[in-house]
């Protein structure tokens, strides 16, 4: 199940793409500082069983040439992801959070979920709210 909501994400990160001009491989590549063949698994929403690596992430972050819906709809699969939404483990949200090239004030935004929301999740994640609130 968590599987198919990841999967379902990056396939909302392609619609963003494709809304914002970004049709071709060649194009959503450029646009999301990518090669092709990485681009072309994370359009076909089967990017490896933890979702986007954080390397991946991270040089999808530093792309100037990102589209701004581009960039929320990302950002708000790392907050999603860090709330433990995806059914990762303590340590691997731990690993992930300590890579992360993400401000802290994006990821200390109130737009996080809340910790209702997340009461039921990996400890982490809720410390991580706590933290933020």
């Amino acid at each position: 199940m968590t599987r198919a909501v990841q999967s379902s994400k990056m396939r909302e990160l392609k619609d963003v793409l494709v809304t914002a001009g970004f049709v071709a491989l060649d194009e959503q590549a450029a646009a999301l500082g990518l090669c092709r063949s990485t681009t072309w698994t994370i359009m076909r929403g089967a990017h490896k069983n933890s979702g986007l690596s954080v390397a991946v992430i991270n040089r999808m972050l530093a792309c100037p040439r990102l589209p701004g819906p581009v960039r929320a709809k990302l950002i708000e699969y790392v907050r999603e992801k860090m709330a433990g939404c995806y059914g990762h483990s303590q340590a691997q949200l731990r690993r992930f959070a300590d890579r992360l090239a993400l401000p802290t004030n994006i990821v200390k935004s109130p737009a996080l979920p809340t910790p209702a929301s997340v009461a039921n999740r990996a400890p982490a994640a809720r410390r991580m709210l706590r933290k933020a609130a």
